[in-house]
């Protein structure tokens, strides 16, 4: 075995933080999305 891999739990973390990390990075454009929606008038009842 290779000295240089990691446990497969840090390698699992790390997936997961990745994965966290883009699910935030979208809500947070979706958010921008929808104020500038917003101030442009277009709302939905």
């Amino acid at each position: 075995m290779n000295k240089n891999t990691s446990p497969w739990y840090k390698k699992i973390g790390w997936l997961i933080l990745i994965w966290c990390a883009s699910i935030a990075a979208l809500a947070v454009v979706s958010l921008l999305l929808r104020a500038a929606m917003r101030l442009a008038g277009l709302q939905t009842p």
